[in-house]
């Protein structure tokens, strides 16, 4: 039996599971777009700017699904983890409220322009309104992500009556672990964003569908993962670095070790067990001296062991041991996917070979996967704490009982999967439709729909407005 304390946490790892790959997609997608649009700008060629109305319908569902997710993430923090809102709401409150004053309102104003303004307003302003969508996503990272970062590595703040104090406001943003998570987490959006669109481009030349606006989609998006997945490598590298000095637990969990020895270089475990009972690593298989390379950047130099730390103190090995090496093992197959493409553009094999296309396929949703792959180790290595050095997670949880979380958490998963689980189909079969069979978007389109109109609405299908009833819009000039 699970207790209320699991409950709240499994729950809460369920929900912001299914939140996390959303704004991931929109924040790679509003890059995108506007990338797209820029070229059309530049160009004048008709397939970015098919392209851009093709991906800016996923855009919209994702955007939808993403701020839906989110609210939900929102209220757990005073249903479930109150007496941890109670504790640091004064610090974690600002930084969200933040983050709706700056990004959520900047992403709103200019939303409406971008989805359906192209015929109604003029080029550089619709591009502009693109541009302010995609910084908005970017804002809205940044806060997340330093309210987030501020609990692993928690600085410029005072203690008084048991609550926590912000005394610096900068140091509190950016506190020591905070640069290098959010360039982790933004280029992780824009790589998995990269490997979904190639994935669906791949899709298509698979199926024949080898026209200039797949051609280009698919182009475009393996220069990024050959661009962006070794900048990703060495970012994680930085990353390590910085937990290594600020969150050594979380690292010996990582690496799997239980004892290891001044002086003597440490092995880089492949593979393995973690055996939290028996303090040892069951299964073990390494590489002599590697893990000190790596980690430490010397040929010997020492990485905190499990046994270091009391029991009470350390991670769950077993899980984030594993997450890591899922997260490490897709990022090494990224760059592969990458130098694979760039060897073959040379004689113009890129779209015709089909080991590569079906590989590009298989790694479309690796993106996410890693991203969630990462998200957990970095959360469950901080645990046993919810704020570092500050606040364990057995005191920041709501008083309900097992029975009631246990209750909600089964509602949870069943509503979760029904409603996102339709809209992740309906993602996927607008992918599947591919450009070429959108409607023409030179003449009508989202920006052409006379009535009041929400970011779902330029998904585009099946609509019906007053007008023509078989065309379901009304002709240009007419408004």
């Amino acid at each position: 039996m699970f207790t209320a304390l699991e409950l709240a946490r499994i729950q809460f790892g369920f929900t912001i599971s299914f939140h996390i790959i959303f704004p991931a997609i929109t924040i790679g997608l509003a890059a995108y777009l506007a990338v797209l649009e820029a070229c059309w700008l530049r160009t004048q060629r008709d397939l970015y700017k098919q392209l851009y109305h093709f991906w800016s319908k996923i855009f919209a569902v994702n955007f939808g699904m993403g701020v839906v997710s989110g609210l939900v993430m929102a209220y757990q923090f005073g249903t479930n983890w109150s007496y941890f809102s109670e504790f640091a709401g004064s610090i974690t409150g600002p930084l969200l409220a933040y983050e709706v004053l700056t990004a959520f309102f900047l992403e709103a104003g200019f939303l409406g322009i971008m989805l359906f303004g192209w015929n109604r307003v003029g080029p550089k302003l619709h591009f502009f309104a693109t541009v302010m969508v995609a910084l908005g996503t970017l804002v809205s990272t940044f806060w997340i992500l330093a309210s987030n970062s501020w609990m692993h590595t928690p600085q410029g703040h005072a203690i008084v009556d048991g609550r926590v104090i912000p005394v610096d406001w900068w140091l509190i943003i950016f506190n020591p672990s905070f640069p290098f998570r959010l360039a982790h987490m933004a280029v992780a959006a824009f790589l998995a964003t990269a490997l979904f669109v190639g994935g669906s481009a791949a899709w298509h030349l698979l199926r024949g569908r080898n026209t200039p606006a797949v051609r280009k989609m698919f182009s475009m998006a393996m220069w990024m993962a050959l661009l962006v997945a070794p900048l990703q490598a060495v970012i994680g590298d930085l990353h390590g670095l910085n937990t290594l000095e600020y969150q050594p637990a979380k690292i010996a969990a990582m690496e799997g070790h239980w004892e290891n020895v001044e002086g003597e270089a440490v092995p880089l475990l492949l593979f393995g067990w973690p055996n939290m009972l028996d303090e040892r690593t069951d299964w073990a298989v390494g590489i002599p001296g590697l893990g000190s390379l790596i980690l430490t950047h010397t040929w010997d130099g020492h990485i905190p062991a499990l046994s270091e730390f009391a029991p009470e103190d350390r991670p769950p090995a077993h899980i984030i041991f594993w997450s890591f090496r899922i997260m490490v093992g897709l990022g090494v197959l990224m760059i592969v996917l990458g130098i694979w493409a760039l060897v073959l553009r040379r004689g113009d094999r890129l779209y015709q070979s089909r080991p590569l296309l079906r590989f590009a396929v298989a790694m479309g949703p690796t993106g996410l996967i890693a991203i969630l792959a990462g998200w957990y180790t970095t959360e469950i290595g901080r645990q046993p704490w919810l704020v570092q050095g500050l606040m364990r997670t057995a005191d920041g949880v709501s008083a309900h009982s097992a029975g009631t979380l246990g209750t909600t958490l089964v509602l949870f998963v069943a509503t979760y999967f029904f409603v996102f689980g339709v809209g992740i189909w309906y993602v996927l079969r607008l992918v599947a439709r591919g450009p070429e069979e959108m409607a023409d978007t030179t003449t009508g389109g989202p920006g052409q729909l006379h009535h009041a109109m929400r970011p779902i609405s330029a998904s585009g299908e099946d609509v019906l407005v007053s007008g023509d009833p078989q065309h379901g819009s009304e002709p240009e000039g007419r408004a």
